[in-house]
């Protein structure tokens, strides 16, 4: 047996456009699988996580630590991912992306300083730390922030 040919059990997966209650020759009419009374099969039933007037799960539950709701997602790239490009390239996030080094530039991309860099390059990003700074201008390059 391969991942390749796993297939789901007969009859597991359903088709979502289904069209539920439209008489017992499709084998879901009448209650159209909501089963006989009961709050759930009425219209207006409770949202998901409503538990009867319980208190619900997610507020009994501790909440911990502080959520900054304007915190950046930025992408560290170190200096030794950029040696891949040609001499004199110039290195945008979008030739990274096109290179395959990030997926998802999110909110911005860092060039670190981890690594060597032995060709000159100019390098537009959004963020540059000191030592990646110094390695690129070392070895003939440029920055530019973006």
């Amino acid at each position: 047996m391969n991942l390749s040919n796993l297939t789901p059990a007969e009859g597991s997966v359903h088709n979502d456009n289904f069209r539920r209650g439209r008489g017992h020759g499709s084998g879901n009419g009448k209650t159209a699988g909501k089963g006989h009374k009961g709050q759930k099969a009425r219209s207006g039933a409770p949202r998901p996580g409503f538990e009867g007037g319980q208190m619900p799960l997610y507020r009994r539950l501790p909440k911990r630590g502080f959520k900054n709701r304007n915190t950046k997602d930025i992408v560290g790239i170190n200096v030794s991912a950029l040696d891949r490009f040609e001499d004199g390239a110039v290195v945008t996030v979008e030739s990274l992306l096109d290179a395959g080094i990030i997926k998802n530039p999110r909110d911005g991309v860092k060039i670190l300083g981890n690594g060597e860099l032995s060709k000159k390059l100019t390098v537009k990003a959004n963020a540059f730390s000191e030592s990646a700074k110094a390695k690129i201008e070392a070895a003939g390059g440029t920055i530019e922030v973006i």
